[in-house]
């Protein structure tokens, strides 16, 4: 393998470890719910999805379970303060 390219894996590789590094401005994904699936996505700074409770809600289950996942690769705006929702 060529010096060049195993000098890349590693960088990639440090990199992958380094979240603090990717910030997601838009984001599309296809989520398998419990029931049925969704289209979920972060657009223009808001979330989207699909479900049946976001429209009344604005989140649900699948913004919620993203915005875990990808934590601080998300920009602010785009967190919801999970603690505020339950009380």
């Amino acid at each position: 393998m060529q010096s060049s390219l195993i000098g890349k894996i590693e960088k990639a590789n440090r990199y992958a470890q380094e979240t603090d590094r990717v910030t997601f401005s838009e984001l599309a994904v296809k989520f398998r719910g419990e029931n049925d699936n969704y289209n979920t996505s972060y657009q223009d700074g808001q979330w989207h999805c699909t479900c049946p409770f976001f429209s009344n809600w604005g989140l649900c289950s699948h913004t919620m379970a993203l915005q875990k996942i990808l934590g601080n690769m998300l920009p602010a705006e785009a967190q919801t303060p999970h603690h505020e929702l339950v009380r």
